[in-house]
């Protein structure tokens, strides 16, 4: 009876190896992550605040609210929002066509869209510049009109929306090819009008895309110098961008003024990255992914 129960129970295999990983293990991925992100983000973050905190209040208050650095402010702000609100528009209407329609040469307007990303800033500025100014391509017929679009505030919204459109076209653009159709057609069905599917159907899907990307639009407007010094025309409290009162404190050597104001833009900048990851957030609770 004993062999027979022994013969029955069954022998136990070799034990199963745990799957190799093909990177090491957390422990040193991590290390690695976080000593990667301390050189290249936290201690130059930490190099700027400290340098700031060397400052009075009053100094601080001083350099961040001169006239000039309001001037540059309230420049720099609007264009951004005004640049990102025409982006918000024309690039749902880029994104629609290249998702609903097929036309010839749509692959090349497709990668025509990451044009800014790929180009030089600074190749975007000379080339809109070489375009807008009054001896310019098209300058030269708009000026004797009296308008200027050159080297004044016109100048710096454009460059503006030439660098943020990609932004809202390749946010809104997946959301887009993956939105339910049939809802439209069961719309259709119903007797609704064509603004009417749009509105109430097709809006409330792509809202949250489109918000993100207006607001990836903005914060990246904000920080942009290469593009718009070359056709803003950098004139103190008309066409001064706030990325250049920086430059023109460290050609100074005022380096305590220009980390003061730069403290300013990080804190703007922090706040616009709480928005995004929040809207992003709500986009993939609407999607029903996990967050």
């Amino acid at each position: 009876m004993t062999a027979a129960v022994l013969n029955a129970t069954p022998k136990a295999g070799p034990a199963r190896r745990a799957p190799k990983r093909v990177l090491p293990g957390f422990g040193l991925t991590l290390g690695y992550t976080l000593f990667y992100l301390s050189i290249i983000v936290l201690i130059p973050l930490a190099a700027l605040l400290f340098k700031t905190f060397q400052m009075t209040w009053p100094q601080f208050w001083e350099a961040v609210a001169a006239p000039r650095v309001l001037a540059s402010y309230r420049l720099t702000f609007g264009a951004s929002f005004i640049a990102a609100c025409v982006n918000l528009v024309f690039g749902l209407l880029v994104a629609w066509v290249l998702v609903r329609y097929q036309f010839p040469g749509k692959k090349i307007v497709d990668a025509l869209v990451d044009l800014p990303f790929a180009l030089p800033t600074a190749v975007a500025g000379i080339s809109l510049t070489a375009l807008l100014a009054g001896n310019g391509w098209i300058g030269q017929y708009l000026e004797p009109l009296g308008i200027q679009l050159a080297f004044n505030p016109n100048g710096v919204v454009i460059a503006l929306i030439f660098i943020g459109l990609p932004f809202v076209v390749r946010t809104v653009q997946p959301v887009l090819e993956d939105s339910e159709k049939e809802l439209e057609e069961a719309a259709t069905s119903l007797g609704a009008t064509r603004w009417q599917i749009f509105y109430k159907v097709i809006l409330p899907g792509i809202m949250p895309a489109l918000l993100t990307g207006f607001a990836m639009a903005f914060a990246r407007a904000i920080g942009e110098y290469g593009s718009v010094i070359f056709i803003a025309g950098n004139m103190p409290m008309v066409s001064e961008i706030t990325p250049l009162i920086i430059i023109g404190k460290l050609e100074q050597y005022d380096y305590q003024g220009a980390t003061a104001v730069a403290v300013t833009m990080l804190l703007f900048s922090f706040v616009m990255l709480l928005v995004i990851n929040g809207l992003q957030a709500w986009q993939r609770k609407r999607q029903g992914a996990p967050l």
